[in-house]
């Protein structure tokens, strides 16, 4: 009953302190609209084809969204000493690190329903596998804030995690089969986006549009949840070893 006290507190007052913010929610809305106008110049504006788009623009959303503000948010209260009272609470680091990562994937699930939402005003949708596309909504967030949570016990800095956010996320954005399909991009490199969570997300998202994916579902969702389970790992063994021994 503690433990599950604890965990409700610290997740809404993560939500109103740093996820409920002006900034933050102008963030989780014009970030993928944005995304989603980019992409229609990049396709001379033919708005048939917004839903081809979808699965990689819904993964970048989530990707852009959750690893801005964990990274950000553990930091500050790493340098504001706030995070240390928290290790000092009665309740295991495991909850701790649930607790801290629960509204980061929520708002990550947010981010991408926006596009989602607002595409039929472009175009009538298309019949969508609903299983698929949760599930890739889900383990696309919860990896991408794990990978938020991993550079922020990294870095003792605001604008260290920043900078180590970007050296993530940009390389993704190219390696993860958006922009070009994993077989057109050279052998040496391949090795690097079969590596990646974010390929198998959007894979996984362009199985829920009925569109030709690189990687069979199944796969892609153990790849996911296996790389969900190890980023958690070794998120939280570095929190004993940096943080607390």
């Amino acid at each position: 009953m503690k433990t599950g006290i604890a965990f409700w507190n610290i997740l809404l007052k993560d939500m109103k302190n740093y996820y409920l913010k002006p900034p933050n929610i102008s963030w989780g809305i014009i970030f993928p609209f944005a995304w989603m106008l980019m992409f229609l110049v990049r396709t001379g504006g033919k708005v048939e084809d917004v839903y081809s788009m979808l699965p990689g623009l819904m993964a970048l959303s989530i990707l852009f969204g959750t690893t801005s503000m964990l990274a950000v948010t553990i930091t500050f209260e790493r340098r504001g000493r706030s995070f240390d009272r928290l290790l000092l609470a009665p309740v295991s680091l495991t909850a701790l690190m649930l607790a801290k990562t629960g509204g980061a994937v929520f708002f990550g699930m947010i981010n991408a329903f926006v596009p989602l939402a607002v595409a039929p005003l472009f175009a009538a949708p298309p019949a969508l596998q609903w299983p698929y596309l949760l599930a890739g909504v889900f383990f696309v967030a919860v990896t991408s804030t794990l990978l938020g949570l991993f550079i922020a016990v990294s870095v003792s800095e605001v604008f260290e995690a920043q900078t180590f956010s970007n050296f993530f996320r940009f390389p993704m954005i190219f390696l993860c089969g958006l922009f070009f399909p994993l077989e057109r991009l050279p052998i040496f490199i391949r090795p690097l986006s079969y590596a990646i969570p974010l390929t198998y997300g959007v894979s996984l998202l362009k199985t829920a549009f009925h569109q030709t994916a690189e990687i069979a579902a199944g796969f892609s969702l153990i790849f996911l949840i296996l790389s969900a389970i190890t980023l958690f790992w070794i998120s939280r063994r570095n929190i004993q070893k940096r943080w607390i021994l």
